[in-house]
């Protein structure tokens, strides 16, 4: 019996996922200010972050200190290409732009990267009223040099946004089970190569 309910309850969750694409695609948008961001190449606009495309993708990381954004960040690395055939990508946070990128590259991330200095912008463009740093994404479109914004979403365990948690779903397990990690790999307590100059 619970396998059918299983089964009834995954094609629920895929018909209401539907219907709220539905809504999105038909949501309505409102004008932004053109923010400026901080980037390791010098100060740049909302507008400039489109690159010339239509639709611009910001996700909202809380930066270096949070293992989950960087979970999350970790996933949609994978598929950066995918996205970025649809429309701009760019991973902004507030931590300084050369932060930034010595995180993303110990990550191998492949994002474009902007900082919002923890300014105008996070506080005005938050995914979450009265949260100024909360983790999430926001769909921008751009109509000549007005920047609208679409949607937006906000990230958390068991959203929908990161698969981990539906295949952690699948062992029983949860938040309260497990805790993302920025490594996994344990130093053995021997080093066959004599372990000089190994960090931590």
């Amino acid at each position: 019996m619970a396998e059918k309910d299983i089964i009834a309850l995954e094609r629920q969750i895929f018909e209401l996922t539907a219907k709220l694409n539905e809504l999105r695609r038909d949501n309505e948008t409102r004008p932004v200010p053109d923010y400026r961001f901080a980037t390791l190449t010098g100060e740049v606009t909302l507008l400039d972050l489109f690159a010339g495309r239509d639709r611009l993708l910001a996700i909202h990381n809380m930066g270096q200190g949070c293992r989950y954004c960087t979970l999350w960040a970790d996933g949609f690395n994978g598929m950066l290409a995918h996205l970025e055939d649809a429309m701009s990508v760019v991973l902004l946070s507030g931590d300084p732009p050369a932060l930034q990128r010595d995180f993303a590259n110990s990550r191998n991330w492949r994002f474009r990267l902007a900082s919002h200095g923890g300014g105008e912008y996070i506080v005005e463009q938050t995914v979450m009223e009265g949260v100024e740093n909360m983790p999430g994404a926001v769909l921008y479109e751009r109509q000549g040099d007005q920047v609208l914004r679409k949607n937006s979403c906000v990230f958390g365990p068991g959203d929908l946004y990161c698969s981990l948690w539906n295949l952690l779903g699948l062992a029983g397990l949860g938040e309260a089970e497990w805790t993302p990690q920025y490594r996994y790999w344990r130093q053995p307590e021997k080093m066959d190569d004599g372990g000089a100059n190994l960090l931590e």
